[in-house]
C-alpha cells in the first residue's frame, strides 16, 4: 500500500539551487500526412529537481508533445537539446538511453509476475544482479518515493493504484534524468493519488525533471513549480508556482471561449421520468452512481479523462457488467445485457463510430437496418432488401447524409456522415432513452451543427438524452442540465442556461 507522504520543499522556492536545464524544446511543430497541424512552435525548459506542468484541453498537443520528447515521434520542425545539445531521437529506445523515461495512465505492466521482476524489466541497471543486490536497490527506490510494497507480490493482485507505483518505480530503475508522467492519476483513487503525486515531488527533490499531465486542475496547482499551458498546438501561456492561479489556467485552456455560452436551445416540453438509475456501479466505476432523465430532457455528462463518462453509459446500457443497482425505463427494471436494453427502448451512439457503432465495409442501407432486422423482414425472419433499402433512403434524405448512394460503403464517408448513419440505425425503432458518447468527435463544424440539431430534435420527440461531450461549450449549448463526473462518480449538478465554460472547467478539473 502506499506510504504516507510528506510532500517535499518546491524546487524554486527561497533559497532552493537554480535549476539546471535537462532538455529545450525548442520551436518544435508537428504536422501530420494530410496536414493535420499538431504542434505549432512549442519552446518549454525542464529542468532539474523541478516537476514542470503541462496542462490543456483534449486535442491541446500535450499528447503529441510527451510522444516527441519521449522518442515516439519526430518533429517536423524545430529541436530538441539535452543538456544543451542537439538530440535527434528515432526511437522510444534512444529517449530512453539517453535518460528519459515515461509513465503512461495505463502503463503496461507483466500481470503474473512479481513486483520485483516488473520493475527490473528493461532497466539499464538490472544487468545479472545477484538476487541480494537487485533486493537492496529495490528498497532503495521505494525509499525515494516513500513507497512500501511486497516486492514478491504478484502485480495481478495490486490494486490500480499500486500498479501505477510499480510503473514509476520501473521507469526509476532505469536511472532516468527526465521522468514524464502522462496522466498517472486518472484512474486512482484519492489516497492512492495522494501516493502517486507525492512521489512526484520526491523524485523532484532527488534532482530529476519532472513532466507532469494531468487535466486534474487541482493536482497541478498541488506539487507543480512550473506549469505551461497548451491550446490547438501552440504554447498560450507559461508561469512559476508563485504566479499560479486557478483562473490562469482555465482561462488558458478555454481561451476565447472564456465567456457565458450564448445557447439558442428551443423550448420543449420536459415530462415524467423515463430513465432512473439507482445505486449503478460497474467494474469501471468508484462509487454507485444515481441519475433520473425526463422525457424530453437533454442531460449532458461532463468531466476528464477517466472521470467514468464513458463507464456510465455502457453500465446504464448493459455493455460493462453491473456491480450494484438498478437501471429502470419508464418504470420497469431492465437487466445487464445490451440486448435488454434495446428491447427496453434503449440506444446507444458509441465514441468510436467506425469499430463499435459501424460495419465499415457495409454500405449505408445495411448499417442502417441492422438495428432492426424484426420489423424489416417478411414471413419467417426472411429479410427484405427493398425494405431496408426504402429505410436508408429516408434516413439519407430526412438527415442529409452525403453519400454517392446508400451503397457507398460507411467507411468512405466523412465523419459527420458516418455519424448520422450511426444516429438512423435508432431512431426509426420505438426508444425511449437515447445514451450519446462523443457523437461529434471528428466530425466538421458543419457536420456537428447538424448533429446538434437531431439531438435537439430527438429530445424535443419526447426521448431522454444522455450526452457526453469533451468539448464543454458544445455541451452546454446542447444540454439542459449537466452533472459533473470525477473519478467514477457524480460530484455535482448545473443548469447549462445558468453556467459557464469556465465553471464548468473548474468544476471537471477538481477545482470546485
Amino acid at each position: 500500500m502506499v506510504g504516507a507522504v510528506k510532500t517535499p520543499a518546491r524546487a524554486n522556492e527561497p533559497g532552493s539551487p537554480a535549476p539546471q536545464d535537462v532538455l529545450d524544446i525548442d520551436h518544435v511543430g508537428k504536422t501530420y500526412p494530410g496536414g493535420t497541424q499538431a504542434l505549432r512552435g512549442v519552446s518549454l525548459r525542464l529542468r532539474a529537481g523541478q516537476v514542470h506542468g503541462l496542462v490543456g484541453a483534449n486535442g491541446a498537443g500535450k499528447s503529441t508533445l510527451i510522444k516527441i520528447i519521449a522518442g515516439a515521434e519526430r518533429p517536423t520542425s524545430g529541436r530538441l537539446l539535452w543538456h544543451g545539445e542537439p538530440v535527434d531521437w528515432r526511437k522510444p529506445s534512444d529517449a530512453q538511453v539517453a535518460g528519459v523515461a515515461v509513465v503512461h495512465q495505463q502503463s503496461p505492466v507483466a500481470p503474473t509476475l512479481s513486483v520485483l521482476e516488473n520493475v527490473y524489466l528493461g532497466a539499464k541497471a538490472g544487468g545479472l544482479w545477484k538476487p541480494r543486490e537487485r533486493q537492496a536497490d529495490f528498497q532503495a527506490l521505494c525509499a525515494s518515493i516513500d513507497f512500501r510494497i511486497d516486492p514478491h507480490a504478484t502485480v495481478a493482485t495490486l490494486s490500480i493504484g499500486d500498479r501505477q507505483m510499480v510503473s514509476i518505480l520501473r521507469a526509476l530503475a532505469q536511472r532516468p534524468q527526465l521522468i514524464l508522467l502522462d496522466e498517472p492519476t486518472a484512474s486512482i483513487t484519492p489516497a492512492e493519488r495522494a501516493g502517486v503525486l507525492g512521489a512526484a515531488r520526491r523524485l523532484a527533490a532527488t534532482g530529476v525533471a519532472v513532466v507532469f499531465v494531468s487535466h486534474f486542475l487541482n493536482e497541478v496547482s498541488e506539487i507543480c513549480d512550473v506549469v505551461s499551458v497548451l491550446r490547438d498546438g501552440a504554447l498560450v501561456d507559461a508561469f512559476d508556482a508563485q504566479d499560479m492561479t486557478e483562473e490562469r489556467m482555465v482561462a488558458g485552456i478555454v481561451g476565447n471561449r472564456l465567456r457565458e455560452v450564448e445557447t439558442t436551445k428551443p423550448v420543449h416540453d420536459v415530462g415524467a421520468p423515463v430513465l432512473e438509475v439507482r445505486g449503478l456501479r460497474s467494474v469501471r466505476m468508484a462509487e454507485p452512481v444515481d441519475l433520473t432523465v425526463r422525457r424530453g430532457e437533454i442531460v449532458g455528462l461532463a468531466g476528464l479523462l477517466g472521470s467514468g463518462r464513458t463507464s456510465l453509459l455502457k453500465a446504464i446500457f448493459g455493455a460493462d457488467r453491473r456491480l450494484a443497482g438498478d437501471v429502470l425505463v419508464d418504470g420497469d427494471p431492465v437487466v445487464s445485457s445490451p440486448a435488454a436494453a434495446v428491447k427496453a427502448g434503449v440506444a446507444l451512439v458509441p465514441e468510436d463510430r467506425l469499430a463499435q457503432g459501424l460495419v465499415g465495409d457495409w454500405p449505408i442501407w445495411r448499417n442502417v437496418s441492422m438495428a432492426d432486422l424484426a420489423s424489416l423482414s417478411r414471413r419467417f425472419w426472411r429479410l427484405d432488401p427493398a425494405r431496408e433499402r426504402a429505410r436508408a433512403q429516408q434516413a439519407c434524405d430526412e438527415l442529409g447524409v452525403v453519400a454517392p448512394s446508400i451503397d457507398t460503403p460507411v467507411r468512405e464517408l466523412s465523419g459527420g456522415n458516418a455519424q448520422k448513419v450511426v444516429f438512423a440505425k435508432w431512431i426509426y425503432k420505438t426508444h425511449h432513452v437515447l445514451l450519446l458518447d462523443e457523437p461529434t468527435a471528428g466530425v466538421d463544424v458543419g457536420g456537428k451543427a447538424d448533429l446538434i440539431k437531431l439531438i435537439r430534435a430527438l429530445a424535443a420527440r419526447g426521448m431522454g438524452v444522455v450526452v457526453v461531450l469533451s468539448e464543454f461549450e458544445e455541451l452546454l449549448s446542447v444540454a439542459d442540465r449537466v452533472v459533473v463526473m470525477n473519478r467514477g462518480k457524480i460530484t455535482g449538478g448545473l443548469a447549462a442556461q445558468e453556467t459557464s465554460v469556465a465553471d464548468l472547467t473548474a468544476a471537471a478539473g477538481g477545482l470546485t
